[in-house]
């Protein structure tokens, strides 16, 4: 399944967009309509005629889209009004949502995560919001706590976590929120938006087991190549 035929297009007054809203309004509204943590990260500056991350290293892994103070998590804040003058004064900062607190990520492959996602919804699987990265990755919310638990819970469902690529993002980590752009790859866009709807995260046990197979799956692909 392509990562397009995933895209969910239902529109809400009160999500944000995945094309025209700026990072300010989106920022705000993760804030206000979710109560998560938002911190603004690096940006694109132009430089003799490309574009550079304003963190001015010319190696940049992830330009635009990583912290831009070490103290970052510690400033991050869930209030509507601090968001806005955080981004009043970086307008084209990335958006940063750190995750341990009101929320889990669990990061897979795209290919890994479309195979998971067509299973979960044929199951009826209750699902939070999903992003996709430009780096080709798939974002799966979850309930907070659910990182610690998810080798363990791979593990007793029968596959090796070293052998899997599922990565936890918990407390200290982040995710990087759209409509952040990351380089030249492109925005951050959401699969499955923030909506009323899916306001319960689910806890990671629901998405363990759909995880761990298509993850085994593409690492099975793989090794016969």
């Amino acid at each position: 399944m392509s990562v397009e035929k995933t895209l969910d297009v239902t529109a809400s007054a009160q999500i944000p967009q995945q094309r025209g809203e700026s990072l300010l309004d989106a920022a705000v509204r993760y804030a206000e309509e979710r109560h998560w943590d938002v911190h603004p990260g690096t940006w694109l500056q132009v430089v003799e005629g490309g574009e550079r991350c304003s963190c001015q290293r010319a190696d940049c892994p992830a330009p635009g889209a990583h912290p831009a103070r070490a103290d970052w998590a510690g400033a991050a804040s869930g209030s509507p009004a601090a968001a806005r003058r955080m981004w009043e004064k970086t307008p084209r900062a990335s958006i940063l949502l750190p995750t341990g607190r009101t929320f889990d990520v669990l990061d897979v492959s795209e290919s890994a995560g479309c195979l998971a996602l067509a299973r979960m919804e044929r199951m009826g699987v209750p699902l939070g919001p999903i992003a996709c990265t430009p780096g080709r990755r798939m974002l799966f919310w979850v309930l907070p706590g659910g990182a610690l638990k998810v080798l363990d819970l791979v593990r007793r469902i029968g596959w090796p976590p070293a052998a899997l690529d599922l990565v936890p993002r918990g407390e200290g980590d982040y995710v990087v929120a759209p409509p952040s752009r990351v380089g030249s790859r492109g925005p951050v866009l959401w699969a499955r938006q923030p909506t009323p709807a899916n306001r319960w995260l689910p806890d990671v046990e629901e998405l363990a087991s759909a995880l761990a197979y298509a993850c085994g799956r593409e690492a099975s692909v793989a090794r016969r190549r």
